[in-house]
């Protein structure tokens, strides 16, 4: 049986725990708010003995991540951590990990991207690396991105999927507030995420190999990226496996996607991140006042987990998506426009609204997810008709 212990500290201290859990060989960062503290508590863990990782310290986050890509390719179990801006200066690294299948894993402390300046929680920093080949977890708790830590280790170094995996958390609301956490003991992480075997690593002697080779005109690239699309779509059964696997030594519950009060809901919001907790309490408000309100909170963004949102989602009679970050010039946030895609191939489709709310850490005040709510409730009854894009609580 496990050893659990339960503490109280916040969603960074936990996620720099799972990564010395874990045993990386490297750990190449930079800091940057409000990801700093992961990254101090680790240099910390190294300067104690406390874990035997090689702690490189880089001018850069192109610089973090290029370290990451070589440590990884030669071979090494590989984690690292940034948030915002730093994600951002990293992006066409974030090509190249997952173009040569490299199981790096990176925490992301969710932030606003500039500008103007905002140190305070959306998602808008992930959005924007959706489409880079990764596979990209979030957390609504603390506890969620201890867990989702270890899960995405694993998950990155399965031989069916070899790309690299990030795993979010809100920026302050869960990084740097208190909450309750149970702990495994390491030896319980460590026999779960098992020994790094590399397959293709550039210092293995006996076996040469070649990484990030031109592929020019005629050459292997298109059945490259069909290859890396292979992956990430064999990753979902792997995320689900994993998960299962996960849940049943934790006891905490994991899934692609997580329903509350959906077996008979009539009016359905569809989030990700600290908010579904907020969405949570005031269904069940709504359900004491007789109201068949539920949630639905996607944990797993890529792979996207069309089938479940839409198992789902299929018998509610209006849905409205909250986005914490913007697609401009799309006709909604990157949730709303995933979540309604799915919905198309329905016989029956029901009304679909786009809220994009708590852009650089704006309050999500219960009334405000009282007012979807009451929106939703007023399409299904006929008194008013589907809007467009709102942004919610905005003056």
């Amino acid at each position: 049986m496990a050893e659990v212990k339960t503490v109280a500290t916040t969603g960074n201290l936990v996620v720099a725990e799972a990564m010395r859990q874990c045993k990386p060989d490297v750990v190449a960062a930079y800091p940057i708010t409000p990801q700093t503290t992961i990254v101090e508590e680790y240099a910390k863990f190294v300067a104690q003995g406390r874990v035997h990782t090689e702690y490189v310290t880089v001018e850069s986050e192109h610089s973090a991540m290029s370290a990451c890509i070589g440590a990884s390719a030669a071979g090494a179990r590989v984690m690292t951590a940034t948030a915002s801006q730093g994600l951002a200066l990293m992006w066409e690294e974030l090509h190249i990990a997952s173009g040569m299948r490299l199981p790096i894993v990176m925490a992301n402390a969710n932030r606003a991207l500039s500008a103007p300046i905002n140190i305070h929680c959306d998602h808008g920093d992930a959005m924007g690396a959706r489409d880079t080949g990764w596979v990209i977890l979030f957390a609504e708790t603390a506890q969620e991105a201890y867990d989702n830590t270890i899960i995405c280790l694993k998950v990155a170094e399965d031989p069916e999927v070899l790309l690299p995996a990030m795993t979010c958390l809100d920026g302050f609301i869960t990084t740097h507030s208190i909450d309750r956490i149970e702990l495994f003991d390491d030896e319980t992480v460590a026999d779960f995420v098992g020994e790094y075997e590399p397959a293709n690593a550039l210092l293995d002697t006996d076996s040469p190999v070649s990484h990030g080779c031109f592929a020019g005109l005629g050459g292997p690239f298109f059945e490259f990226k069909k290859a890396q699309r292979l992956a990430i779509d064999r990753s979902k059964g792997v995320v689900e496996r994993v998960g299962a696997a996960f849940s049943e030594l934790s006891g905490r519950p994991f899934g692609l996607v997580e329903s509350d009060m959906m077996d008979d809901a009539d009016l359905a919001i569809v989030v990700i991140g600290s908010t579904a907790g907020n969405a949570r309490h005031v269904a069940k408000e709504m359900r004491a006042q007789g109201v068949k309100a539920g949630v639905v909170k996607v944990r797993c963004f890529r792979p996207f987990p069309q089938a479940e949102l839409v198992a789902a989602l299929k018998d509610a009679k209006a849905v409205a998506v909250l986005d914490r970050a913007e697609s401009f010039g799309a006709e909604g946030g990157p949730l709303y426009l995933e979540t309604r895609s799915a919905l198309y191939d329905l016989e029956t489709r029901m009304p679909v609204v786009n809220y994009i709310y708590g852009l650089g850490g704006s309050d999500v005040r219960l009334e405000l997810i009282r007012q979807v709510y009451s929106d939703l409730s007023d399409i299904v009854s006929g008194s008013a008709s589907p809007s467009g894009l709102v942004y919610l609580g905005a003056r």
